[in-house]
């Protein structure tokens, strides 16, 4: 249950503090409005380096993306056993993130009426700058191979200073590999703001673009894998 609970916690922390930023950059009428993509990679760099310190005070790794858990799994560097209720906590830690800023943001979704005025599914979950499925999945992978094979070489990373570091290496993610898709590195992430996006009363909402999602979500695992399995290999 240690882990379930800090899983969820965290990626509530993670998400409610990264797809706020995402709300406050693209919606009428906030204080960010018309932000940088600067302001997004350190925006999400943060948010999961608040949300690692959350998930390790409340007892779980701080995984907060079953890129990692389930890629740490495979390779011995995590217990099978404890997958499941990762996995569950993140997802559910996610969708529950994604509905406290749809709460926080509702006036603003309400005053920005459209797509063209920032009221997208963008705010929420990631969409391919240029729309190529091959390339976008590829993306994808790369930008988790390399996020987590510098994670596996941090050692314990929710503690002492650690979790700055896996902010820093996010948004570095996110500034060098990250403006072609989104950056998602993550199926939490991407999966639990976009259902919902999807199912909760969101002032002016537009399409949830399901049929792009398998990208965020076998992208970032196929990319952890490999990530893990190289980890092995040369050690």
């Amino acid at each position: 249950m240690h882990g379930f609970i800090g899983e969820l916690f965290g990626t509530m922390i993670l998400i409610a503090l990264g797809t706020g930023s995402g709300a406050g950059l693209n919606l009428n009428k906030t204080y960010a409005k018309g932000k940088d993509w600067l302001f997004v990679s350190f925006a999400w760099g943060f948010a999961v380096t608040m949300g690692v310190y959350v998930a390790g005070v409340l007892g779980s790794d701080g995984h907060l993306n079953p890129a990692v858990t389930i890629g740490f799994a495979a390779f011995g560097f995590f217990p099978w056993s404890e997958v499941l209720p990762y996995i569950l906590g993140q997802f559910i830690g996610a969708f529950l993130g994604a509905a406290l800023v749809i709460i926080q943001f509702a006036p603003h979704f309400k005053a920005s009426k459209n797509e063209a005025e920032g009221n997208s599914v963008g705010i929420f979950a990631t969409r391919p700058a240029i729309k190529s499925p091959l390339f976008n999945f590829l993306s994808e992978l790369i930008a988790t191979f390399v996020f987590i094979f510098i994670l596996l070489n941090l050692g314990d990373f929710t503690q002492g200073l650690k979790p700055l570091i896996v902010g820093l290496l996010i948004a570095v993610v996110g500034m060098g590999l990250g403006t072609t898709t989104g950056f998602a590195i993550n199926p939490a992430r991407d999966w639990g703001p976009r259902l919902a996006y999807t199912i909760l009363p969101v002032p002016n909402k537009g399409n949830a673009e399901w049929s792009y999602s398998w990208v965020p979500m076998f992208g970032p695992l196929v990319g952890g894998l490999i990530a893990a399995g190289l980890e092995v290999l040369v050690h």
